[in-house]
């Protein structure tokens, strides 16, 4: 075993007992010992025991340490303080920027117990009021995150938008000026909005491709790589997959199609219209006797037969939605006062209606609401609504599902909200059947309104806890409740997968941002294409009720009412 191993071993050691507030007079030994290891001119693994005793500032304690590692590959003290700490808080360990002590604020005190969850509370803000934080350190925390997640090569469509959007422009000024009318479009998962991004497609279409190749070297933005005679290749500077497809314009529209299509979806349909050459998709479609089926659909699922009967849903669109529902002030964990909230949705959004769901008391890390505070918000909105009629903002709140599926709070205090969104924070270790019966109890509650990112997942860094969707779902059916689509980018949680089953089963879903300051509403189309993704129509989503509409829903759906 190399010096640099067993140094490594007795830090995280080290770093480890800080953690949990072992003797500091011990602590400082075993990270010392850490140093003297790594620096030792020789490597210690040539020296017997009596040796390694007799190294400056290891003695007999840490030397038997050294020794077990050596004898026997691992350190059963680290082994036992590694099965006491959850793994993510290990991993956390290797962020720049934050030690153990900061670590355990983390852990202890805002119960964030991995890097995907750290990062989600970095979005939300959560980390400045922290002891020991600031904005500075929370942007300095993302930033790493950030950084350690494209280096695994995958990005949230979020994250690749902006790229994308910003390539389109310069890739089509960089043709416009090689070529006369150039044809350019965005591919592949991106054009599908697949939450997940590997890679971005742009595809060009030009009448002299020789003159395209050869000044290819000219495009400053990415050095490009020629793989194919008709693909080149680059990497972006944060390390997503940019790849150049150029075909001849008579091409361009078949190529777009196959290349952003599922496979089955381009088989299915080219059986049908043949090869073209297409003016553009709507023809190929027409060819194919097919109604035109929107890129997000064309999963090889069931819309060719949908589209083969003129039955494809009439998406949903941003422009569609009238109000959003479930967002934080700074009564929790928010940035921004309810009535800035509400001024930012009617003025500069205009929608019709807002819905507050600060976090219940249970949520105790996130500033949580009891029973006083519910009250004194309640007042407060009251206000707020004689200032800004005929804007209308809903008194809801985002109350905790406990671990027998209860809520937190009484009956008495549910009934005074216009809704409730039933969410699971804590306690997230479970199996299927335990996950899956704590939401049925939950959605089965009279004043559950609409059931709050279904499995907890965090894109790219928490999986969410099984559950039996098709049980999840019947339950909403049978209890009337609402399934959110959480259109923060990292929870996309309902999983558009399952939308269709859902809207099958007469479910309403309603796309809701999770705005945790002003900003936060601007999530809402990633929830729209999502939405799309999934089948969903205007009529189906709660969100895009107006005003009137959903006032009367809230009133039909509520106990005693």
């Amino acid at each position: 075993m190399e010096n640099k191993t067993i140094a490594r071993s007795l830090r995280l050691l080290s770093q480890l007992m800080e953690l949990h507030n072992e003797n500091p007079f011990k602590i400082k030994s075993v990270a010392n010992a850490a140093f003297k290891v790594d620096k030792l001119p020789y490597a210690i693994s040539s020296k017997t025991i009596e040796e390694i005793e007799k190294i400056d500032g290891l003695g007999k304690s840490m030397s038997a340490k050294v020794w077990e590692l050596l004898q026997t590959g691992t350190l059963m003290e680290l082994q036992n303080i590694l099965s006491a700490t959850p793994e993510g808080i290990v991993e956390m360990l290797g962020i720049k920027g934050i030690g153990p002590k900061k670590i355990v604020v983390i852990w202890k005190d805002l119960g964030i117990e991995n890097i995907g969850e750290l990062y989600y509370a970095c979005n939300e803000n959560r980390l400045i009021e922290a002891k020991g934080f600031g904005l500075k350190t929370q942007e300095e925390i993302k930033k790493v995150i950030e950084f350690k997640m494209a280096a695994e090569g995958k990005f949230l469509y979020a994250q690749a938008e902006g790229l994308a959007n910003t390539l389109h422009a310069e890739l089509l000024l960089w043709l416009s000026n090689t070529e006369t009318d150039p044809l350019l479009q965005i591919a592949g998962d991106y054009r599908r909005y697949c939450e997940i991004i590997e890679e971005l497609d742009f595809i060009a279409g030009a009448d002299d491709l020789t003159k395209i190749t050869d000044s290819i070297k000219d495009f400053t933005p990415l050095e490009f790589v020629q793989q194919t005679e008709n693909l080149f290749i680059a990497q972006s500077p944060f390390g997503l997959k940019i790849q150049l497809h150029l075909f001849p314009k008579a091409d361009f529209y078949l190529q777009l199609f196959k290349l952003t299509g599922n496979v089955k979806h381009v088989e299915e349909v080219l059986s049908l219209a043949g090869n073209g050459p297409f003016t553009d998709e709507q023809e190929l479609y027409s060819k194919a006797g097919l109604a035109y089926v929107s890129p997000e659909l064309r999963e090889g699922l069931n819309e060719v037969e949908l589209a083969k009967n003129n039955q494809l849903p009439v998406l949903i669109t941003h422009e569609d939605l009238k109000g959003s529902l479930h967002n934080h002030s700074t009564w929790s964990d928010g940035v921004h006062t309810v009535e800035q909230m509400a001024v930012y949705c009617k003025e500069e959004l205009g929608l019709e209606y807002l819905g507050m769901c600060d976090h219940s008391k249970s949520a105790f890390y996130a500033n949580g609401l009891n029973e006083q505070r519910i009250y004194a918000q309640h007042k407060e909105i009251d206000a707020l609504n004689e200032k800004l009629a005929p804007f209308k903002i809903f008194k809801g709140i985002e109350s905790d599902i406990l671990h027998d599926g209860s809520l937190d709070y009484s009956d008495d205090i549910l009934k005074t909200f216009d809704f409730v969104v039933a969410s699971v924070h804590s306690n997230l270790r479970m199996d299927e059947e335990k996950a899956t019966a704590r939401l049925i109890k939950a959605i089965e509650n009279p004043y559950t309104t609409i059931l709050g990112h279904p499995t907890g997942r965090l894109l790219l860094s928490r999986k969410g806890y099984p559950i039996d969707y098709a049980k999840v779902i019947d339950a909403c059916a049978a209890n009337k409740v609402v399934i959110e689509i959480n259109a923060n980018p990292l929870r996309l949680d309902l999983d558009w997968r399952w939308h269709r089953y859902a809207l099958e089963k007469g479910v309403l879903l309603s796309i809701n941002p999770d705005a945790h300051r002003m900003e936060g509403f601007r999530d809402m189309h990633y929830g729209v294409y999502v939405g799309r993704k999934g089948g969903l129509e205007q009529k189906q989503c709660l969100n895009a009720f107006t005003l009137t509409e959903i006032t009367s829903y809230f009133n039909a759906v509520k106990p005693g009412l």
